[in-house]
């Protein structure tokens, strides 16, 4: 699955920009999709399976596939409109929807034309939808999809009629199976075993179509077989297609959170190398995060993904972390406090401009920029106060912001504070560790850190419970073992 919209994203304010970019859009791929449809006439003509000059001798089928597409477009932008008007906001959302929907027509046409009419991938934009956007919207271009691969059969003369060829109940039945019985599956292999359940209602339908019409035996198990094909068949183009939009739209599957939580990632492994000490620490924070995640119903592995590159920023000067400094050498005694802090500070941007460069996802790099908000560095603040006589303005040493916009950037926020300061006590009985996380995001709330977030008093109390939780596991006290002599040695 893809990123899901959650309760804690506000509706944005649409600019003239926004408007414009979305009509032309829309314009846009109804005329492209009007392209395809005179693309397809054009090629039946020149197999000889039906006449482009007899076809527009009477226009009124072309008008008519023209207002029924001009009206399937404008139901898609008013269902977008109330559904997610944040994700319409982008222009970019509505063309990759548009353009699943072209690819997946005219891999049907191949597929008919090329291979078999049962063969068809009629799940395939649906599929490309659900791990790319929601269920919700899966479910929606399933509808418009079927109805459009209808809409090209009836008018093209390649459909019979409804019962012979059922397209639509096709469509619709293995597109809803697909949503619900693939929505969590993120193995290949289960997908590919889950496949030949999307082709059940295709190979009913088929059987229906066989009662009426009989075949002979050979034709028969042709077509059974040719419709049990379609799923996996869909599973396969779906595979081939999914990166190909997760790189054009800057969008993120769960297979593509599972291969950036992956170590041997470009930037994990640059983590792993050059700041050990940073990528240890994101990996605890990233087990309280997804621990966090799931007990508040937010997304689990966006959330894991986002803690580990939370601190990716510290990679431009790891040596200035504490955690990295392993030779006990600290390079913030000869500088100024003004100076570290600003070093400091800096790796939340750092970040933000390491994920966007590498064309990883917006959520990861607003994570990176958020996670501290607009906390205060006190170490340094107070620091500088012992140098000077006059006051020092603590908003020179405070983050630059933005506070976490979303609830899994202050799962973040309050995961990779909790642990850091934890990791620094010397009593980690439960009740000490419960104690100093309260007080964390208690400071944090003093400050304001949540208020642009619409996360709860209940979500909170469940999220500093999980992390103590954690935390108190992580950190146990273990038993000192006594000193044993085996045949000469110590144990």
């Amino acid at each position: 699955m893809a990123l899901k919209k959650t309760k804690s994203q506000k509706i944005k304010d649409w600019s003239t920009k926004d408007i414009v970019t979305n009509v032309i859009c829309y314009v846009a791929n109804i005329l492209l999709i009007t392209g395809l449809f005179i693309g397809t006439i054009f090629l039946l003509d020149l197999s000889g399976q039906m006449s482009l000059a007899d076809f527009f001798k009477d226009s009124s089928k072309f008008l008519h596939f023209f207002i029924l597409l001009v009206l399937i477009a404008a139901l898609m932008f008013i269902y977008l409109f109330f559904e997610d008007r944040d994700f319409l906001k982008k222009a970019s959302n509505s063309e990759m929807l548009f353009l699943i929907i072209e690819v997946s027509i005219l891999i049907n046409y191949i597929s008919h034309n090329y291979i078999n009419l049962y063969v068809r991938p009629l799940v395939l934009a649906t599929l490309l939808t659900l791990f790319l956007t929601d269920r919700r919207k899966a479910i929606f271009v399933n509808i418009v999809y079927c109805l459009l691969t209808f809409l090209f059969d009836a008018l093209t003369n390649q459909a019979i009629n409804l019962i012979e060829y059922p397209a639509l109940i096709m469509g619709f039945a293995s597109g809803l199976i697909a949503v619900f019985c693939l929505d969590k599956v993120f193995s290949r292999i289960k997908l590919l075993a889950f496949s030949f359940l999307i082709s059940l209602p295709t190979v009913v339908c088929i059987g229906m179509t066989l009662i009426s019409n009989p075949q002979t035996p050979l034709d028969t198990i042709f077509s059974l077989l040719s419709g049990l094909a379609s799923g996996p068949f869909a599973v396969a183009e779906f595979m081939v297609l999914l990166p190909v939009f997760e790189t054009l739209f800057t969008k993120i599957s769960n297979f593509k959170l599972s291969e950036l939580t992956e170590h041997k990632s470009k930037l994990i492994k640059k983590m792993v190398q050059q700041a050990p000490g940073t990528f240890n620490h994101a990996i605890v924070v990233s087990n309280l995060a997804e621990a966090c995640a799931t007990a508040i119903g937010e997304d689990a592995l966006l959330a894991r993904t986002c803690a580990y590159y939370h601190d990716i920023g510290k990679l431009r000067r790891p040596e200035f972390f504490k955690e990295n400094q392993a030779d006990g050498f600290n390079p913030h005694d000869d500088l100024t406090p003004e100076l570290s802090c600003n070093i400091l500070k800096a790796h939340t941007l750092d970040g933000y401009t390491y994920v966007t460069k590498n064309r990883l996802p917006k959520e990861i790099a607003d994570v990176c920029l958020q996670h501290h908000g607009t906390m205060p560095i006190l170490y340094f603040y107070a620091k500088a106060k012992k140098f000077t006589d006059g006051e020092v303005d603590i908003n020179q040493y405070c983050y630059s912001g933005p506070k976490p916009q979303t609830k899994i950037a202050a799962i973040i926020m309050i995961a990779d504070g909790c642990e850091a300061a934890v990791r620094t006590l010397q009593d980690r009985s439960r009740e000490k560790v419960d104690e100093l996380v309260r007080k964390i995001v208690s400071d944090r709330m003093k400050l304001g850190q949540f208020e642009e977030c619409e996360i709860t008093l209940k979500e909170i109390s469940i999220i500093i419970h999980t992390i103590v939780n954690n935390l108190t596991g992580i950190y146990h006290s273990r038993i000192e073992y006594p000193k044993v002599v085996i045949d000469g040695t110590e144990e």
